[in-house]
């Protein structure tokens, strides 16, 4: 297959839908002689800060010289982006030649009745990553649950450290409508006798996990416990953070932006700590500058200077709440918002959150049968008093906002990672103001 029939040939995957079930990666998986089962591996599952907590865990890990494979999802413009090893993407030819490779085993594996039918994208997806990693010889892989953890495709492997970072109400039609049904689904992944690294606040989502562990004998260890002591300090440009975690103290300032992002920073402490005990000895000075050192497109990234045009993909109330406090300290008046959502997310509850922070507000949407339309966001928000303006038109609601904004001023663009990712796609494009933050 080429490029544009491996594009072709997801899309109609894709299509099909979601199922929950490890039934078909496991049957895959073994046709392919349990690719995964050849390396060690860590697994983060969590609400939100799970791909940066992976992202910070695979710098951590490849400063210390070890060759990591990172899986994460979803991408933002090209879907290579989800298999990494270090920080190389795989490249289109080898995406292609794996992806036909599973697609040629899976046909035969339903020809002869071991499988239903295709497995789902992300299914799909999963067993590519397992396999490149294995093909690739890495010394480790980092891998991000998809969604939920008990019947989440990544959820065959055993690792060395489970991790849950956060629990809030997000794809509530899948993991169940209370914290405690959600956390129960995320605490899925730990497995028995595994440790697990906890990086929720003390409350019955913590609750849940820290029973599931016990029941499994697989050691707890909760990075905001009385045994850790986080604490953070804003300066003029962002926060400087402090974690003490018995006689170690790590104090880092990410080069990721926000409070959230100096939380993140401690799971991976945990994390790495931990692997450090049961796996490769990790020294303090290259953790911290994994942690200074990783980049994470997407999560309050600065994409021009004049104005200030910040991207990020807050999609839910933990996101939306973490992006307005960062907005409110740091982000310049006037602000204007470009906003757009997926029409299956809590539209109301994300929108109360970030429609005050800015003067003007534009609606919009991304090229995606799940997206909300700007009428249905309308529909949907208390909008008197404010102004907002409907511009299906993602480039053109862009253009208008960077016509209102001046340079002193900022521009937030955010509700979706899909839509950063089109924004990632095109505005170099749109905009002859764009340059790169430095």
């Amino acid at each position: 297959m080429n490029y544009e029939q491996c594009q072709q040939y997801l899309q109609g995957i894709l299509e099909s839908g979601i199922k929950f079930g490890l039934d078909n990666v496991r049957t895959v998986l073994s046709a392919l002689g349990q690719p995964h089962q050849n390396y060690p591996s860590v697994l983060v599952a969590g609400t939100n800060g799970k791909g940066s907590v992976c992202a910070m865990l695979a710098k951590i890990l490849s400063l210390h010289g070890f060759r990591v494979g990172l899986y994460t999802s979803p991408h933002l413009v090209r879907v290579e982006e989800r298999f990494r090893i270090g920080e190389e993407p795989i490249s289109s030819r080898r995406f292609c030649r794996l992806l036909f490779f599973l697609k040629s085993k899976v046909e035969e594996l339903i020809e002869v009745g071991k499988l239903p039918s295709t497995p789902t994208y992300f299914e799909m997806l999963t067993c590519l990553a397992f396999l490149h990693f294995e093909t690739q010889n890495v010394d480790i892989a980092v891998l991000e649950v998809g969604m939920g953890g008990r019947l989440d495709a990544t959820n065959v492997v055993t690792p060395l450290v489970s991790v849950i970072t956060t629990v809030s109400r997000d794809h509530q039609e899948f993991l169940g409508r209370t914290l405690s049904r959600i956390a129960f689904e995320k605490a899925g992944i730990i497995k028995p006798r595994v440790p697990v690294v906890c990086g929720l606040s003390k409350g019955k989502a913590y609750n849940v996990i820290k029973k599931r562990a016990g029941e499994l004998e697989a050691p707890f260890i909760g990075v905001f416990d009385e045994k850790g002591a986080f604490c953070m300090q804003k300066k003029q440009r962002g926060y400087c953070f402090s974690y003490r975690r018995g006689e170690k103290t790590f104090i880092y300032t990410p080069d990721l932006r926000g409070e959230h992002q100096g939380r993140n920073a401690a799971v991976a402490i945990v994390t790495a700590l931990e692997l450090s005990r049961r796996w490769k000895k990790l020294g303090k000075k290259k953790i911290l500058k994994g942690i200074r050192k990783t980049r994470w497109d997407g999560r309050l990234e600065v994409v021009s200077r004049n104005p200030l045009v910040v991207l990020d993909g807050a999609h839910n109330e933990e996101g939306a709440g973490a992006l307005g406090a960062y907005a409110r300290n740091f982000l310049p008046q006037p602000r204007s918002l470009v906003f757009g959502i997926m029409k299956d997310k809590n539209i109301h509850k994300v929108a109360d959150l970030l429609f005050p922070l800015a003067q003007t507000i534009f609606l919009t949407s991304s090229p995606y049968k799940r997206a909300a339309t700007p009428e249905s966001i309308k529909a949907q928000v208390p909008t008197r008093g404010r102004n907002v303006l409907l511009e299906p038109d993602l480039k053109r609601a862009i253009q208008k906002a960077l016509e209102i904004t001046p340079g002193r001023g900022s521009l937030l663009i955010t509700g979706s990672l899909f839509l950063v990712g089109e924004v990632k796609k095109r505005i170099r494009q749109w905009s002859k103001r764009y340059r790169s933050s430095p």
